[in-house]
């Protein structure tokens, strides 16, 4: 008990006789750690929007003007044999009609209380039929083999319409990711080198305890200690950014009502409980390791 105290104390009495350069540590592994908490939520963000949308997109089939004109229910030769043929497909899951006065309906709903809403009317907006496909990336062999049938306008492979907005989240989690691994091997020096200062102000007290029969590991074991206290309250620090970022910008930025219907919400949950567990795990590891390697290549005696 008296060894785990005395190690515990010398850590601490590093981290005090360093403090620039710990302060300057536990900042720097902050900010990597905050990037990649960014990352991991970006992903985490990224999986539940590709589960919302792949779980509510279609493709339409949209039928042209004679058909949408004349046909409420699919009830002629024309449209019911392309709902027959599309049911007998196999990749197809469902088929669903929409006559274009459910469609115009539909739209004064989404819509209600714009003004995009005085310059469509219900000719504007053909019949559809709306397929749910058993395997949503499958939409194009969809639109090649039905875009050029009888009585069909065109075919909207609705997955299109929502790549841009993955690849803009794409594009996020890869920018946070860089800045990570850009601040990671920061962190990664400024650790190495503060390990290193520490043991070469207190190399003459290490040299006595080696003398009277002190073992490297229980010499070298507060220096690694003051490693991980780094790593955590960095990874603490960042969870703390995380938390501001996502009550002050993350929650203003999805509260408007376009995106808020786009993009699924990031919780409070995801910050505390999904990502915070990790940055701290990682915050430690990486600079226990971190100081080992440091330890062994550069303070052998």
């Amino acid at each position: 008990m008296n060894g785990l105290g005395f190690v515990w104390r010398e850590a601490v009495a590093g981290l005090r006789r360093n403090v620039t350069m710990s302060v300057a540590m536990m900042l720097t592994t902050a900010i990597s750690l905050g990037m990649l908490g960014a990352g991991l939520l970006a992903v985490r963000t990224i999986d539940r929007t590709q589960d919302l949308y792949y779980s509510q997109l279609a493709v339409q089939v949209a039928l042209d003007e004679p058909t949408s004109a004349g046909d409420p229910d699919c009830g002629s030769p024309v449209c019911s044999g392309l709902r027959e043929q599309l049911q007998a497909d196999p990749l197809v899951a469902g088929v669903t009609y929409e006559s274009r006065d459910a469609a115009y309906q539909r739209f004064l709903r989404i819509y209600a209380g714009q003004s995009i809403l005085q310059l469509v009317r219900p000719q504007s907006l053909p019949a559809t039929l709306r397929v749910t496909l058993k395997d949503p990336t499958r939409g194009d062999a969809l639109v090649a083999e039905y875009a050029q049938r009888p009585g069909v306008r065109n075919v909207v492979d609705q997955r299109r319409l929502v790549e841009d907005l993955f690849t803009f989240l794409g594009s996020v989690r890869n920018a946070a990711f860089g800045l990570a691994s850009v601040q990671a091997l920061a962190a990664l020096l400024l650790i190495s080198n503060t390990i290193q200062v520490s043991a070469f102000t207190r190399r003459t007290e290490v040299g006595i305890m080696r003398l009277v029969g002190a073992t490297r590991w229980y010499t070298q074991v507060p220096f690694l200690i003051e490693a991980v206290i780094t790593g955590v309250v960095g990874a603490v620090l960042a969870t703390g950014g995380l938390v501001l970022g996502k009550l002050f910008f993350i929650d203003r930025l999805l509260s408007g009502r376009l995106i808020s219907n786009a993009i699924p919400a990031v919780g409070m949950s995801d910050v505390l409980l999904f990502v915070a567990p990790l940055l701290i795990v990682i915050g430690a590891v990486i600079a226990a390791a971190t100081g080992y390697v440091t330890l062994r290549l550069y303070v052998r005696s």
